[in-house]
């Protein structure tokens, strides 16, 4: 446990499957026996090798795919006191009865292998997949899960081919609402199928996309925002769980100068589109984000109201792992606390003292 008198929370522990073998041992035929790519087949690779050192498992085994190791890492050595899990997946597949039926074998791996059991089931909590190429079975899987006590959260993939406010994806927002669970959109592993990750098309190497792809997230919350999304569903909140929190204030003062002049074009939306971010939308705290540490860091996160918005999470395994160590030194103490575990407390229901 920490030393502070409040818990420390990572908002986002990446967790896996042990091998290709371990997925399919998960999953019922026709699936298991089909072709699909595994998690770490995607466009690009980062600089040097994909995880952070010391992450590795003794077994050979896929990183972040034991709960004891990844318990100890987490809570031991970089001293957290709850971890929210995000398991990662190949990317949305083509076959949406495929895709389902992998998210489907995720959810009951994570449940059983890391919240029902083990020495830190009591510090982990979970975040149910789904395929919002496949609505209905989605609904589905929130019913199934929604009751589960260490439950906390919907995840989606960011990648998608349509925007997140177009309509048929209300029931979504609607299962989320009724379960009271916020929605988690992370940046998927595999390629899967997808749209370029710019509207101009494929990045030529690994920092061009990862500077560019958080761009993508803004385009979901605008269309949700312009769409009626947070008006209609006043409950929904929404966690873009892999960082672009740097792209929010000039976007949504874009939004607000060229949105409210055309609002008979959106009468479903009538509040001034800066006025749907306050209890809607969130972003886990990711190591490319912000201005770095500088002297104005904390007036930066102060702007648009970040400072209640933003989580801290580590990434853990990702190679660019984050640590609480690495943020700016010019943030106010409340600002830290808000970042390290206050909001996150209040958003996934987490006590808000240490016990002793």
């Amino acid at each position: 446990m920490s030393s502070a008198p409040h818990p420390l929370i990572d908002a986002s522990v990446h967790i896996f499957f042990k091998s290709d073998a371990d997925l399919r041992g998960h999953m019922h035929e026709p699936f298991a026996s089909r072709g699909f790519p595994e998690p770490d087949v995607a466009w690009f690779a980062p600089p040097g090798k994909k995880y952070a050192p010391g992450t590795a498992n003794p077994d050979g085994s896929h990183q972040a795919s034991d709960p004891e190791t990844v318990g100890r890492a987490i809570f031991a050595e970089r001293g957290f006191d709850f971890a929210i899990l995000h398991p990662m997946s190949g990317g949305v597949m083509p076959d949406r009865h495929l895709g389902a039926a992998i998210l489907t074998a995720t959810n009951e791996m994570m449940a059983e292998r890391w919240l029902d059991t083990g020495v830190y089931a009591d510090r982990f909590r979970g975040t149910i997949r789904i395929d919002p190429n496949d609505v209905d079975n989605a609904v589905r899987e929130i019913k199934r899960w929604r009751d589960h006590p260490r439950i906390v959260q919907i995840g989606l993939p960011l990648q998608t081919q349509e925007p997140y406010g177009r309509p048929h994806f209300k029931p979504l927002w609607r299962a989320a609402c009724d379960a009271s669970l916020p929605v988690a959109v992370h940046l998927e592993m595999g390629a899967g199928i997808t749209h370029p990750p710019t509207p101009s098309g494929i990045a030529r190497t690994y920092s061009q996309h990862v500077s560019f792809q958080p761009i993508s997230y803004l385009y979901h919350l605008m269309n949700m925002i312009t769409e009626g999304v947070f008006e209609e569903f006043p409950e929904l909140k929404v966690v873009w769980a892999d960082g672009a929190a740097d792209h929010l204030t000039p976007m949504i003062w874009r939004m607000d100068t060229f949105g409210r002049p055309h609002l008979e074009q959106t009468p479903w939306a009538p509040r001034i589109p800066s006025a749907y971010l306050p209890e809607h939308v969130y972003f886990v705290q990711g190591a490319l984000d912000g201005p770095g540490d500088v002297e104005f860091a904390s007036e930066w996160l102060r702007m648009t109201g970040k400072e209640d918005m933003l989580l801290f999470g580590s990434s853990y395994p990702d190679w660019q792992l984050a640590s609480p160590e690495k943020l700016p030194s010019a943030w106010t103490d409340e600002q830290r606390e808000k970042v390290l575990w206050r909001t996150a407390a209040g958003l996934y229901g987490l006590p808000a003292a240490v016990p002793a």
